[in-house]
């Protein structure tokens, strides 16, 4: 009884141990570590993180989305 208890143990610690390794790899893969500054009208952007935040999203999220698709489009054109 007392080894099955230890081997269960050891088990937890191995997938804790695995998990967070499966964490620390997707967070270096969709590390953000590049910037784009843009100039715009102060209106304008004012509007667009506006509605951002009512569609519950961020302006960067969705500049970064149409970015994504901006490229997928453009890509077989090249």
């Amino acid at each position: 009884y007392i080894h099955c208890i230890t081997f269960r143990m050891i088990v937890n610690i191995f997938k804790k141990h695995i998990n967070n390794m499966i964490k620390k790899q997707r967070a270096k893969l969709g590390k953000k570590n590049s910037q784009l500054v843009i100039r715009i009208n102060g209106e304008e952007r004012d509007e667009f993180v506006s509605l951002c935040e009512d569609l519950d999203s961020s302006a960067a999220r969705e500049l970064r989305k149409f970015i994504r698709r901006f490229v997928d489009e453009h890509k077989a054109e090249n």
